[in-house]
């Protein structure tokens, strides 16, 4: 089990890595918008983000 855990932390890992390193401009952007917009709207993105996930794992298993 925790080796399939440290699998998806290295995955994850990689995967946010790459915006930062093939665009940095962009990466920089995104952070400066997210910092406008209020806490409801950073809460719904993470709860939609969490749902996809989940969902993506159901459908996976």
């Amino acid at each position: 089990m925790w080796e399939n855990f440290l699998n998806a932390v290295a995955l994850m890992l990689i995967l946010e890595g790459m915006l930062p390193f093939l665009s940095p401009n962009t990466w920089r952007e995104a952070f400066r918008r997210l910092t406008e917009i209020n806490d409801n709207q950073i809460r719904f993105i993470g709860l939609t983000s969490m749902l996809i996930g989940l969902i993506l794992l159901i459908i996976i298993t």
